[in-house]
């Protein structure tokens, strides 16, 4: 059985959404952010970086979200959640989800936290705007991947749809949010009507109102 620290709508959304896809057996292990239960010297055992979130299997732990999609993925090649090896398609997924994870993921950070990349308190409101730039330039080059497919690597689900739409879903609240892309809103109209984002949904207490 799998362990997933996670805490709701946290960086622990997407591997969740996928272990739920791919009708994993798994526990839920919630780690509170609200009293930094991350930090707590237990949990830094399992995650020396103090983040959300964490995976155990078989008395090992791994982290980094993307990192636990991919262990999934290879460790379930029948549920086909990633194109088989060898393939342009293998090659799309990765650069896909490493897109993902490396550059529209970090971009958020800095808009959500900007107070962490100044020491002057006056500046985080300039950061803030020009991460909304930067961002949107990020969501219109997504949603002109979108054009005439379902999800980015065509027609078939892949577990990079699921680490968009928890990045999307983070982004709700820019101003020009994701919902505001035909292509984009399409994908998350779509991907809320899945049994297995409305079960984590459900389980994390998000609301998928928007969507609807």
């Amino acid at each position: 059985m799998y362990q997933l620290f996670y805490y709701p709508r946290n960086a622990s959304f997407a591997p969740h959404m996928l272990l739920a896809e791919m009708q994993l057996d798994y526990e839920l292990v919630l780690v509170d952010r609200k009293t930094e239960a991350q930090k707590n010297p237990e949990y830094l055992k399992l995650n020396p970086t103090g983040r959300i979130p964490t995976l155990v299997f078989e008395g090992e732990a791994i982290y980094e979200s993307a990192a636990i999609c991919l262990f999934l993925c290879e460790q379930h090649p029948e549920k086909n959640m990633m194109p088989a090896q060898g393939t342009i398609a293998r090659a799309k997924f990765y650069q896909w989800l490493f897109y993902l994870n490396a550059s529209l993921q970090p971009e958020l950070m800095v808009y959500f936290y900007p107070q962490k990349h100044t020491c002057d308190e006056s500046g985080k409101a300039a950061i803030k705007q020009a991460q909304q730039q930067r961002i949107e330039e990020m969501l219109s080059l997504l949603d002109n991947e979108l054009e005439n497919k379902k999800y980015l690597l065509g027609d078939n689900i892949s577990a990079c749809d699921f680490v968009l739409f928890m990045l999307l879903h983070w982004g709700s609240g820019l101003n020009r949010p994701p919902l505001s892309f035909p292509n984009l809103e399409r994908f998350l109209r779509d991907m809320a009507t899945r049994k297995s984002v409305r079960q984590v949904c459900v389980t994390e207490e998000t609301s998928l109102a928007l969507y609807v």
